[in-house]
């Protein structure tokens, strides 16, 4: 098993085997050029969250549990898509792929049945309404998130071709 498949590398040639230069070593990267902003939104979103769903569930659980909860699930969420980000690697890209598609569903998710169903949520969500209270940052991030990682993995695959 290569360093890039069990995710201790961030050099997309090490996989392929070739020699580490400069060019293998941006391709393994996620932070650079526009993935940085991706990488910063991700964390103030993930600063946001987890500050309001541990405010949220400290002082007020009882009254809307299942918003708050669905909060804090977005704070781990978001957490968890900054970590793999700035990790960097085909496997933590790959985390990063599915943690984006995992969030988009939830935002679909949420934000149509607070719209549907509005009396299941007595108190708003990160992602209610899609993420209106955020503008729109929560449905936004992930459509972005996964253009990105798709992008990181063409630059890595173009990188391993050449």
């Amino acid at each position: 098993m290569t360093a890039t498949e069990n995710g201790t590398g961030t050099e997309a040639g090490t996989e392929a085997g070739t020699a580490t230069g400069a060019g293998t070593r941006r391709a393994g990267r996620l932070v650079s050029g526009p993935g940085m902003l991706v990488v910063w939104l991700y964390g103030v979103m993930s600063v946001g969250a987890v500050s309001r769903s541990i405010y949220q569930i400290a002082t007020d659980f009882d009254r809307a549990p299942l918003a708050y909860g669905l909060s804090a699930v977005a704070a781990v969420v978001y957490v968890f898509i900054t970590y793999t980000l700035v990790r960097g690697g085909e496997t933590a890209r790959k985390a990063a792929l599915v943690c984006c598609v995992a969030e988009l569903a939830g935002v679909l998710t949420v934000g149509t049945w607070t719209l549907v169903e509005p009396s299941a949520f007595p108190d708003a969500t990160v992602w209610s309404d899609y993420g209106y209270g955020y503008v729109f940052i929560p449905v936004l991030l992930p459509l972005t998130g996964i253009w990105w990682l798709r992008r990181a993995r063409e630059g890595a695959r173009a990188v391993q071709a050449a």
